[in-house]
């Protein structure tokens, strides 16, 4: 039986994939997660957890001492490794978390892939911030674009992905990377938002948009995220950079009003608020690498997906 270790996984997108990979392969799952406050061990329903073929260990990915024992006891086949600070504005408040699990804890994982050749696949789960922002004229991005992050997250996000292009170029590592638009679904933290905005709606509380809310992303149902991540990890060629989208690009404003229109409220709740520093104005994804070469493509309509979650 095979073993796959995912670092991050009481998070958002890593319970998700979870969820995805047990029920899809007979395969024995690691979730290793240091458990910060965006992660939630009740992400893991309850039929995995009582299974033999998953174990938890709380532990940081910095910690290589317990990562190398957890790959050796449990002869790990693939990483993939979905653990990182991601709140943009935490970013700005703070960017030292961000650099010590993006980028640390990225390092920290790629060099116990020295000592361990067995491992068949390693995939880091990275973002589109890593592209920079678009304008409204320009061309979606596709894997060949130019990084040019803009916050700190975004930039420990780079770093991370240039780290494990490295590794593969000077040690032939059996590494991925895939890139993926913004992420909506179950188990997401209430920052984000989605669940922030659906929270507020139904609580009666005001709905706080950057700006004039007119910038634009990509929106992509978890689901289909993790199923991307799942071709790329068995059938994506090694070092390679796959993006991953859900050719679905909406204003945030309209995000916004879909939501409220939903749950049949005011659009009287929104409130515009002072725009993020250093606020992207648009995100878009080319799918075509990844469409032509593993057969992926998102099936969660945008508005269905809504539906799913209110």
């Amino acid at each position: 039986m095979k073993s796959i270790l995912i670092t991050g996984g009481l998070g958002f997108i890593g319970s998700n994939f979870i969820k995805h990979i047990y029920e899809k392969y007979d395969y024995n799952i690691i979730n290793v997660d240091s458990i910060t406050y965006a992660a939630n061990p009740k992400n893991i329903p309850e039929n995995i957890l009582n299974s033999s073929r998953y174990f938890f260990a709380e532990t940081d990915i910095n910690n290589t001492n317990n990562i190398r024992y957890l790959i050796k006891e449990n002869s790990v086949n693939y990483i993939v490794n979905f653990a990182a600070e991601s709140h943009v504005d935490n970013s700005i408040n703070d960017s030292r978390p961000f650099i010590e699990t993006n980028i640390n804890g990225t390092h920290s994982l790629l060099t116990l892939l020295h000592d361990y050749p067995s491992i068949d696949r390693y995939l880091q789960v990275s973002t589109d911030e890593v592209y920079g922002s678009l304008t409204e004229e320009d061309d979606a991005f596709t894997e060949n674009t130019p990084l040019k992050p803009n916050s700190p997250y975004s930039a420990s996000k780079a770093s991370a992905d240039l780290l494990c292009r490295s590794f593969y170029e000077t040690f032939n590592y059996p590494i991925l990377i895939t890139r993926c638009s913004n992420n909506y679904g179950p188990n997401q933290h209430e920052e984000k938002l989605i669940p922030l905005m659906i929270k507020n709606a139904k609580s009666g509380k005001k709905l706080p948009v950057y700006g004039d809310g007119r910038n634009i992303r990509d929106w992509i149902y978890v689901s289909d995220h993790c199923s991307a991540i799942d071709a790329v990890l068995h059938r994506g060629r090694i070092g390679e950079v796959y993006n991953i989208g859900g050719k679905n690009e909406v204003r945030n404003i309209d995000i916004v009003k879909t939501i409220l229109k939903l749950l049949y409220k005011s659009e009287d709740q929104i409130e515009f608020v002072k725009d993020r520093l250093g606020h992207d104005w648009r995100y878009a994804i080319d799918n075509t690498k990844i469409q032509n070469e593993l057969n992926w493509f998102p099936i969660v309509n945008f508005e269905e997906g809504l539906k799913k979650i209110l």
